[in-house]
């Protein structure tokens, strides 16, 4: 009877089990990736979740061919740029050259190593940065021969901006461009080495302008006192306080600069600079857009992720690559990070020595400078449906995002931003119930605050009628009452006086 009693209990109990197990949220993330996929909670706590973009394709030099002959291997290569006409641009820096991919990412258009300039063939040093402007025209920046050279798509010069003189330059500056972005005015952002100051800017016909976006250093209270405090000796030993240099830059269609930066707080990684080069990039709930938030993690590598290139997507969504960890971290408009995926390591899809990142239609490209090669992304049902429902949102249309929140539900249940979304759409719409159960699952703080507002409004406007009436109700009768009580009262006044009783 107990033997019998005993196999009961186990196959309830594997019964049981097995539910449980099957209940659990099943991650679309594929077999074999080379990585787990995450994202953070309102705790900063890490949260495994599907896989937003998976690897889809490596690209390598030596597979192309160029008017019949192998290309050869990339040489340390540096920047990945597409153009508006759909190519993509890599800077080959190690063989001194540009080379141009079709969109397909299947064949080498073309391959500039050199260009006329005045009748003598001049050719690139070491050249670390590429981007192509709306005109179609190619900025190269030349760092060892110190400058930045505009081309037309068919290798003629335009111009070479070189040496730049300015009173906020220095006499003994030696200008070694490295990153080098265009906007809509054809004005010239460029990053260069050893340049503490900011962005330098220049205009259209290559007179330096300005420097944009000065990255400020806080110097905490205990490092002032300290700094007076100090021996000449010790004061030679402290640290410089001196701005930080940015690493990339990108463009969005309205003329804001994105620039990525190395922040040692990991607090602040991406910076979006305004016309006066002001940032007014938004921090998202947990006002951090600095990559990872667990950074001391007892199996992982110490210290904040480092940025080493920012790209813009359209619709308020950009993506930052962080050399220490070799990961991608999407965030959108409103600085909420929405998927972080990518990896170190030695398989098909991990980087050795990630140095830029681009977008491609539909596809995210990384260039890895230790593999001299481009590692494609393309998006899974869970990362698309994201970006359908955050681009949406961003152009305002919050109602027509529900079914593809729902979706991304379905996929991950622990979604805050998908609950969040669901609950600010439902807020628009009026049903502050329903937005209240969604956001309070989103964690967030604010709009449920409004949505219950709302709610405890509603509530009071809808009852009001009757609330009123049983005040009037309650007032009339507390009146009533008061007066039969007062009348009573002189009454038995008056009866207290002794009225028809004789006393003797």
């Amino acid at each position: 009877m107990r033997k019998r009693l005993t196999s009961i209990i186990m196959a309830v109990f594997i019964t049981a089990a097995t539910i449980a197990v099957s209940t659990l949220p099943v991650y679309a993330t594929p077999s074999g990736l080379p990585y787990d996929t995450y994202n953070y909670d309102l705790w900063e706590q890490i949260k495994l979740s599907p896989a937003a973009y998976i690897p889809d394709k490596i690209v390598r030099a030596e597979n192309f061919t160029y008017n019949g002959e192998s290309i050869g291997r990339f040489a340390s290569p540096q920047d990945i740029s597409r153009s508006p006409y759909g190519d993509l641009y890599v800077a080959d820096t190690g063989n001194n050259r540009i080379v141009v991919i079709d969109s397909t990412m299947s064949n080498c258009i073309k391959i500039i190593s050199s260009f006329d300039n005045n009748g003598v063939t001049d050719t690139f040093n070491q050249p670390t940065g590429v981007c192509v402007s709306g005109k179609n025209q190619i900025y190269v920046a030349d760092s060892q021969n110190r400058r930045i050279v505009v081309l037309e798509q068919d290798g003629t010069l335009v111009k070479i901006v070189a040496n730049p003189r300015s009173e906020s330059l220095d006499e003994n500056f030696i200008f070694t461009p490295l990153k080098v972005a265009v906007d809509y005015a054809d004005r010239i952002y460029c990053t260069a080495q050893f340049m503490f100051e900011g962005i330098m800017v220049f205009e259209a016909n290559g007179d330096f302008s300005s420097f944009f976006g000065t990255i400020s250093v806080i110097i905490t209270p205990w490092e002032q006192i300290w700094k007076r405090l100090a021996t000449r000796e010790q004061r030679a030993n402290q640290q410089l306080f001196i701005p930080t240099e940015f690493t990339g830059i990108d463009i969005d269609q309205g003329g804001f600069v994105y620039a990525s930066s190395i922040d040692n707080e990991g607090v602040q990684g991406v910076r979006r600079l305004n016309p006066k080069g002001e940032d007014v990039i938004k921090k998202g709930g947990n006002e951090n857009i600095g990559g990872d938030l667990m950074i001391f993690g007892p199996t992982d590598f110490a210290g904040p992720s480092q940025f080493i290139d920012v790209v813009y997507r359209g619709n308020g969504l950009y993506s930052a690559l962080d050399r220490r960890r070799g990961r991608i971290f999407t965030y959108d408009h409103e600085g909420n990070l929405l998927y972080i995926f990518g990896a170190l390591g030695t398989q098909e899809g991990t980087f050795n020595l990630p140095v830029s990142i681009e977008d491609m239609n539909d596809r995210l490209l990384v260039l890895d400078a230790g593999r001299s090669e481009i590692v494609t992304f393309r998006a899974t049902e869970y990362g698309r449906l994201i970006n359908e429902a955050v681009s949406l949102r961003f152009d305002g249309d919050e109602a027509l995002a529900v079914d593809l929140w729902k979706r991304v539900l379905e996929i991950n249940e622990n979604n805050e931003l998908a609950n969040t979304g669901l609950g600010k759409a439902y807020l628009t719409a009026g049903d502050n119930a329903l937005a209240m159960r969604y956001l309070r699952l989103g964690m967030n703080r604010e709009y449920y605050s409004i949505a219950f507002r709302r709610y405890r409004n509603s509530i009071l406007i809808e009852h009001a009628n009757a609330g009123l009436t049983a005040m009037a109700v309650l007032v009339a009768g507390s009146m009533i009452f008061k007066r039969i009580r007062k009348t009573r009262k002189k009454k038995g006044d008056t009866d207290d006086t002794g009225a028809g009783f004789t006393y003797e």
